[in-house]
């Protein structure tokens, strides 16, 4: 009898596919690369579209600005100049009237501003629009330009940032930060810390708010901002033996620091700031890796007296931002307790 030698590596059957299977996994990445190439510069070349837009308009804003001023023209210029335009664009939107008002408006309100003209070109003309009419003042119109081109927010979700109140919300914030966190990271770190939390995509009663949040983790972070990824709930920590849980664990991207966050169903008590900075102790000696700022801690409370938070915080030595919660009241008031539902059960 003959002895076959059939290993893998030396049968020239098998050798051929190993060549095939390389030849094809080279492919791949070859068309991967093609494929990143090909949205790149379709996206560039949106961007480019966009910001020759925004310059058109801009031009055309400033001609009727001046020809108004110069020559006293009134509100006719507009219709008259609308009616023209799309009889000899027939084929070309945004000739209509009340978008060549917009275009006006948008070149009298932000020529005002050196700020505002260059960050306006970095998003589309409709969100320029939401921001222009429903935002009043420059800084928070700044704050929703740069923000909706950081974290590359829809339509939907612009509008719903602002009726949320998000640029009041990071104003009013309370934090030592400024004490706490080294000058270049102040900033942003004051913009990872809101004053109120809006829950507003839970349908459950508080006493399962943080089940609630972990079931809808892609809401809760876009609540609470940009550059925010999820690691943990319960966040296991062992010191001396014992063992500690944090609600949430987060990093922040831009911040390059972990996020530790305590849900509390009450009004804030001073106690809850002492247990947030052994936490972050314990983060910064146990879990932060080389290359990563301090930990910074959030408490979010159903209610706090501002008073009493500013007097808490004045002296901690640890970054921690205390923050309020608001659910829908209209929804929760009808459903049953955890008591209820086990009686029914």
């Amino acid at each position: 009898m003959f002895a076959l030698d059939i290993c893998p590596r030396k049968h020239p059957r098998f050798k051929n596919h190993n060549i095939f299977m390389d030849k094809e996994k080279e492919y791949l990445i070859f068309l991967k690369e093609i494929k990143e190439r090909i949205v790149s510069a379709q996206y560039n070349a949106l961007r480019a579209v966009n910001k020759e837009l925004i310059n058109l308009y801009w031009d055309i804003g400033k001609g009727i600005v001046e020809k108004q001023k110069q020559l006293g023209w009134g509100k006719s210029i507009v219709e008259n100049l609308s009616k023209d335009l799309q009889k000899e664009f027939s084929g070309t939107s945004g000739f209509s009237t009340t978008n060549l008002w917009r275009i006006r408006n948008f070149y009298y309100e932000y020529s005002k501003n050196v700020k505002l003209a260059p960050l306006a070109r970095e998003i589309g003309w409709f969100k320029n629009v939401i921001i222009m009419e429903k935002c009043k003042t420059d800084d928070e119109r700044e704050f929703y330009i740069k923000q909706t081109k950081e974290n590359n927010w829809t339509k939907n979700i612009l509008i719903h940032q602002i009726e949320n109140q998000t640029y009041e919300k990071y104003l009013l914030n309370q934090t030592n930060f400024s004490k706490t966190i080294k000058p270049k990271f102040q900033g942003q770190s004051k913009l990872a810390v809101k004053d109120e939390y809006t829950f507003d995509f839970l349908e459950l009663r508080e006493e399962h708010l943080e089940k609630g949040l972990i079931s809808k983790i892609k809401l809760l972070l876009l609540e609470l901002g940009s550059n925010f990824c999820f690691v943990a709930n319960q966040y296991r920590l062992e010191v001396g033996g014992e063992e500690f849980f944090i609600d949430l664990l987060l990093y922040n991207r831009s911040l390059k620091c972990l996020i530790a966050i305590e849900l509390k169903i009450g009004n804030f008590k001073p106690e809850y700031v002492g247990k947030m900075q052994f936490y972050l102790s314990a983060l910064d000696d146990l879990v932060r890796i080389k290359g990563e700022n301090k930990s910074i801690g959030i408490i979010i409370c159903k209610e706090k007296n501002r008073t009493i938070v500013e007097y808490t915080l004045r002296d901690t030595t640890k970054p921690i931002g205390v923050s309020t919660y608001k659910l829908p009241q209209k929804i929760i008031k009808f459903l049953p307790t955890k008591e209820e539902l086990e009686k029914i059960i």
